[in-house]
């Protein structure tokens, strides 16, 4: 293997490479004989430790690219070769390769291309030579490496996206199942992501190569048999809920169906339980859009008029329900309930808060403890009504220690606001706000994915990513924990003054 820092054996000769399929070639060496190349069998098609392995004895030995020809052991066909031991090191120094080469290597070699092998070993005989190989992005070598290395990675993407678990009753316990069905090999080297994503879930994933499974109880992933799609469970009630919210935020004005396909090609659909309405959708999306101009031509008043994605009640329902079995991280396993957020869903203003405290969690609702009584009497101060405005938080779920018979606030590390953003984009995702106002760090964390300094971004607004207006201020708690009380009167009249701004300029907007 080669070492942290990418060290290969080195040699001074190099050879030029004319692959045919599956990496089988002939080598001629300079004035010498015809040589039978060197069979090399690798254990998976993924198998980036073999292939370092082997590509470090290969180039320690001096043995050309042309002199080699990879293979996978059980794959149907046999490569012109033979096998035979690696000569032995040539003893010549150790040689570097930059890390960029490292990360495209370990991409690259899950693509279905048969030629990746050698293509990568031929790169790393002309890293040796010239560390700075990788940098001649004209170089037909490196570009196609590139490519290899691009399309695994969008494929790896898809999967994060298009994995859909259904629930299965299994020996007393729950397990979820997902199959899918990758264009090339990364079961095993997406495994993690999902691990990460559902650390706390009792998962299986299964694909015609591989299966990959996960045990949060023994911390234990483990890999079985490929499977087909037969093998997968067809559905479970939560596919419900997922088909309501699906219809409810489709958009007819902005349905390009050729972008769809592309993005969302149609090999994915049988897994997905949302994708059975979208035929129906596109059929009737063009007749939709026209109820929608007309509506508008009319001059109908906006309470009354269809909003581009149609039930949004209905799609902010679904999700409220999705949320009560929200398991994205550990801190649903204390918490009493999940604590959603509340209020019209054509708010003037979306304020976002850090998480529920003891009183929220116990009345699953957000702001109605301390801090919310606080946050009620500003508003009320500036002249908000609070019940125009959506008010929720960044993390749904109670993070606390207990002293004693107390439970006390917690404050939710990084891990946990990331994991629970997905809730809070939906939730503006169907709303869309004019203005959202983030109050504390946490919640401007959770809105633009950067760790804010609240002096530094409180006196003007920010672009959040679907172009909306977002300010920073000070959280209600904040105000609760300052023990001097001529400071405590300032910051509480500096908040109100937030407030005020951001009443003036959401009615701006209006």
């Amino acid at each position: 293997m080669s070492d942290a820092n990418g060290r290969f054996g080195n040699s001074a000769d190099l050879f030029d490479s004319r692959l045919g399929p599956g990496g089988r070639a002939g080598v001629l060496l300079p004035d010498g004989p015809q040589i039978d190349p060197l069979k090399i069998t690798l254990d998976q098609p993924d198998d980036f430790d073999g292939w370092r392995d082997a590509a470090r004895e290969l180039v320690m030995a001096g043995v050309p690219p042309m002199s080699v020809v990879w293979q996978v052991r059980g794959e149907d066909g046999e490569l012109f070769g033979s096998e035979g031991a690696v000569p032995p090191p040539s003893g010549e120094p150790m040689f570097s390769v930059p890390k960029p080469f490292i990360d495209m290597a370990k991409a690259a070699i899950c693509h279905s291309d048969p030629q990746r092998f050698a293509l990568l070993y031929v790169l790393l005989w002309k890293l040796k030579a010239n560390r700075r190989a990788l940098d001649d992005r004209a170089d037909p070598l490196v570009d196609r490496l590139e490519k290899l290395a691009k399309e695994v990675r969008r494929d790896a993407h898809k999967m994060h996206a298009f994995v859909r678990f259904r629930e299965v009753a299994e020996e007393g316990d729950t397990r979820f199942v997902a199959f899918f069905e990758p264009d090339h090999h990364i079961a095993r080297r997406e495994a993690g992501f999902f691990v990460r994503r559902f650390s706390t879930m009792r998962w299986s994933i299964l694909s015609p190569e591989v299966s990959i499974h996960w045990d949060p109880a023994t911390d234990t992933l483990s890999e079985g048999p490929g499977a087909s799609r037969s093998d997968a469970p067809d559905g479970d009630p939560l596919e419900e809920t997922w088909r309501t919210y699906y219809s409810s935020i489709f958009n007819p004005a902005r349905l390009k169906v050729k972008a769809m396909l592309k993005e969302m090609p149609k090999k994915y659909w049988h897994n997905m339980p949302e994708t059975s309405l979208v035929a129906p959708l596109i059929a009737g999306a063009r007749a939709r859009e026209l109820e929608m101009i007309e509506r508008a031509q009319a001059n109908l008043p906006q309470a009354e008029a269809p909003r581009p994605g149609g039930n949004i009640e209905g799609a902010w329902a679904a999700l409220r329900e999705e949320a009560k079995g929200c398991t994205r991280c550990d801190l649903h396993r204390c918490a009493t309930q999940t604590v959603f957020g509340e209020g019209p869903l054509n708010p003037r203003i979306f304020f976002v808060g850090e998480q529920p405290g003891d009183q929220e969690d116990l009345a699953g609702r957000p702001f109605v403890g301390p801090a919310g009584q606080l946050f009620d009497a500003a508003l009320e101060k500036v002249g908000i009504d609070r019940s125009t405005t959506y008010v929720t938080n960044a993390v749904k779920h109670f993070k606390f220690v207990l002293r004693g018979k107390q439970r006390i606030h917690s404050r939710p590390d990084t891990a946990e606001i990331d994991a629970c953003r997905w809730w809070q984009e939906q939730e503006r995702a169907i709303i869309r706000p004019p203005l959202t106002v983030a109050l504390g760090a946490t919640a401007a964390r959770s809105l633009t994915g950067k760790t804010l300094t609240i002096s530094k971004v409180r006196d003007a607004p920010l672009t959040l990513a679907d172009g909306s207006e977002c300010w920073v201020t000070v959280h209600p708690s904040f105000l609760l924990r300052i023990p001097e009380e001529a400071r405590r009167r300032e910051e509480r009249a500096r908040f109100v003054e937030d407030l005020e701004r951001i009443r003036d300029r959401a009615a701006a907007l209006a």
